[in-house]
């Protein structure tokens, strides 16, 4: 059995902000993850065109900011190099190929946990006990693929946004992109520049914004009440995109800033699929109501034949799956039983990073509060 004091899960971003800031700290650490490198989401399951949505101040790790010299936008190269410099500077060692299948409080009353990890490359069961444990595996480490009825007739190719890299594979294809945020009509309008012909389901309003305008609403939201910087959002939309009922795409009632504080979803930022549904390149159709071979039936009655589906759904949280005694820090669904601003902190020394819904900021914010509570709690026990 390895003793440790904190056993963090996930070399995602989250992990590795909270070694890095237990580091700082002096507090010895282990961070499990069973990929064979860190930021996974990152490096193996994302497309090519990727880039950060945010401004760079709004996506640094604590400790750590971006050089003068890094765009405003950084592409995933140039992120990805970021953070390997990152975990260069602060001495960051995952365990790679450690799945954690187990971990529990080992005895009723005991601030202890134990961990149980598979080492993929041997097989063997590895077991850690420490007395802090942070869940860091993050809000993205399952990929959700809805239920749709008869689904398992479709002929063609089923992928999820996870597995997708470009569109060079469905030139002259019909493929059916399924989800509506950014990687949805990021994936619709990379298809479209690949020679596919790329239909969207769109179920529900949305909110579609330049990146410009989302990074001058977070700063304006700073200083300005959400509602006035809504109104401004609101107004330079209209501008830009005019009304997009029409084309199937309806705003909420809430503005963008509201809207994403009480539903968590962020508004979609266009790199140019609007004007490819304007001119009729990328179709939208409403919600599917099921499917027979190839053909998906819509909400509409609209009737037809796709050679391929590409489920950008998102992700889903595991954690609780693996965590026996997930109650103390997570909800049924993985994800905070606390509402922010304490969502990160749970009872028995267990915490969780990076499942605010408020991307790298939240991340940077969360790993900042639980190394320093781990830092409080155990100054004072010395005491």
């Amino acid at each position: 059995m390895e003793e440790v004091k904190v056993v963090i899960v996930g070399a995602g971003p989250s992990g590795l902000a909270t070694s890095a800031c237990l580091n700082y700290l002096s507090i010895p650490n282990i961070v499990l993850e069973k990929e064979d490198c860190i930021a996974s989401l990152w490096k193996k399951r994302a497309y090519d065109r990727l880039c950060l949505h945010l401004a760079k101040d709004f996506c640094s790790l604590p400790l750590m900011s971006h050089s003068a010299s890094t765009p405003t936008f950084m592409s995933r190269a140039t992120f990805l190099e970021y953070v390997d410099n990152y975990v260069a500077k602060f001495d960051i060692k995952p365990w790679f190929h450690r799945n954690v299948e187990k971990a529990w409080l080992k005895e009723e009353g005991e601030n202890m946990w134990r961990v149980e990890a598979r080492n993929i490359e041997t097989g063997e069961m590895e077991v850690y006990a420490s007395e802090f444990l942070v869940v860091a595996s993050g809000e993205n480490s399952v990929a959700n693929m809805p239920e749709v009825d008869g689904l398992k007739t479709f002929g063609g190719e089923i992928v999820h946004s996870s597995q997708y890299k470009n569109g060079r594979a469905y030139e002259g294809k019909d493929v059916l992109v399924v989800g509506c945020g950014n990687s949805g009509m990021e994936i619709s309008f990379d298809l479209s520049n690949y020679g596919a012909r790329p239909s969207i389901v769109i179920r529900s309003p949305m909110h579609v914004l330049k990146r410009k305008m989302v990074y001058l609403g977070m700063v304006l939201g700073k200083c300005l009440p959400v509602d006035v910087v809504d109104s401004l959002l609101i107004g330079l939309a209209m501008v830009k995109f005019g009304d997009m009922s029409a084309h199937g795409i309806v705003r909420p009632k809430l503005g963008p800033m509201q809207f994403k504080s009480l539903t968590g979803k962020t508004p979609v930022i266009d790199v140019g699929t609007i004007s490819k549904i304007r001119s009729g390149e990328i179709k939208v159709f409403p919600q599917i109501s099921n499917i027979k071979g190839d053909t998906v039936e819509f909400e509409n009655g609209v009737r037809k034949n796709f050679d391929a589906i590409v489920f950008a759904t998102g992700y889903k949280s595991c954690a609780n799956k693996w965590l026996k005694d997930y109650e103390v820090v997570l909800n049924e669904r993985g994800m905070p039983r606390s509402q922010a601003p304490n969502h990160w902190k749970g009872d028995k020394n267990a915490y969780c990073v990076g499942l605010s819904m408020r991307g790298l900021a939240g991340v940077s914010a969360d790993a900042k509060a639980v190394s320093q509570d781990i830092s409080n709690i155990i100054l004072t026990k010395l005491k």
